[in-house]
């Protein structure tokens, strides 16, 4: 996949191409089942994790917590080796970004998300049986719910709080990202992440 619609992000691409050349800097895809009943929607690929391996939250700080969450309760089998080719295999999930291209500063605009949300939009509805959407952050919060045509004021982003989306028969439940921040400063804990998880067992 070669993408140019952003600018500012295409050329920061073409940067790191000259930089890393043994990196996957392109547009990363999203990475699980093809008919998941969970998607886990993250914001962008890393600069030195999901764009220089090729598969979302890989190699990222972020994807410890992410996929040994997924191991643990069951929606991977394998071993998370920080690497595209390990074999890691997730079962009835899948994992995307509200933005495909690697940001400089890890910092997307408003304009790049827009851009970028027709492809989580078409994703989305290409799964017949997805059932929970999990959003990891304020802005996938968000690009999930412009993806889906609702409005941002009837569904206030909150930790840990699952909603009924009636008219699209699926469930969105909100985290703060597993990022390295959240972690530090005990934004988010271990224990706060996996208590997401087990409501997304209840439901489904």
């Amino acid at each position: 996949m070669h993408c140019t619609k952003c600018p500012r992000l295409a050329a920061f691409l073409e940067e790191n191409r000259q930089k890393f050349p043994d990196f996957f800097n392109a547009p990363v895809a999203s990475f699980g089942d093809e008919d998941p009943s969970l998607l886990i929607v993250g914001l962008a690929p890393g600069l030195k994790g999901a764009n220089q391996t090729g598969r979302p939250f890989t190699k990222d700080f972020a994807g410890h917590l992410l996929y040994g969450t997924l191991l643990k309760f069951g929606w991977a089998t394998g071993k998370y080796e920080e690497r595209a080719d390990d074999s890691l295999c997730l079962i009835k999930s899948r994992i995307t970004n509200a933005v495909k291209c690697v940001p400089p500063q890890n910092k997307v605009t408003g304009e790049e998300i827009n851009t970028c949300n027709a492809y989580l939009a078409s994703e989305i509805s290409s799964f017949p049986h997805l059932k929970v959407i999990l959003s990891l952050g304020v802005v996938s919060h968000k690009a999930v719910l412009k993806a889906l045509h609702l409005k941002q004021k009837d569904y206030p982003f909150k930790h840990g709080h699952f909603v009924l989306i009636k008219e699209k028969n699926l469930y969105l439940i909100d985290s703060y990202h597993c990022s390295r921040y959240n972690t530090s400063t005990k934004v988010l804990t271990k224990e706060m992440f996996e208590d997401v998880f087990l409501k997304i067992k209840s439901v489904l």
